[in-house]
């Protein structure tokens, strides 16, 4: 049943996220990606708010995760759970991973985009 959950907590992410980039299309001329931003911040803010909220019960676990944090947010912006994960890293004291995990998917992202950017011009 959780594969039904995120599928269907994916989809509306994944619709809302569309819609940001239609509605937020002519302010793309100012530089700023104010679609993307957006998503990013929402999501964030509905995973804290449902960690928040719900934490580990039992109920929220079972049925509202998949949903959620897994579905919505990650159809709506993956950048949520890397927040979180990085977060929980910095909490935890484990300041070289969580730098070294922002680093690495910083500097790993962009390489991609930079090694196919030249593999089309």
């Amino acid at each position: 049943m959780n594969w039904l959950y995120v599928f269907i907590g994916g989809g509306i992410g994944s619709v809302l996220r569309f819609a940001f980039s239609v509605l937020f299309a002519r302010w793309q001329l100012t530089g700023l990606a104010w679609a993307t931003l957006c998503a990013n911040v929402l999501a964030c803010v509905v995973f804290a708010l449902a960690w928040v909220y719900f934490g580990e019960k039992e109920s929220f676990l079972e049925t509202h995760r998949p949903l959620i944090l897994v579905g919505f947010c990650g159809g709506l912006s993956t950048f949520s759970t890397f927040s979180f994960e990085t977060f929980e890293l910095f909490k935890r004291g484990d300041y070289a991973i969580a730098i070294g995990t922002i680093l690495l998917n910083l500097i790993l992202c962009l390489a991609v985009f930079a090694i196919f950017a030249r593999n089309t011009n």
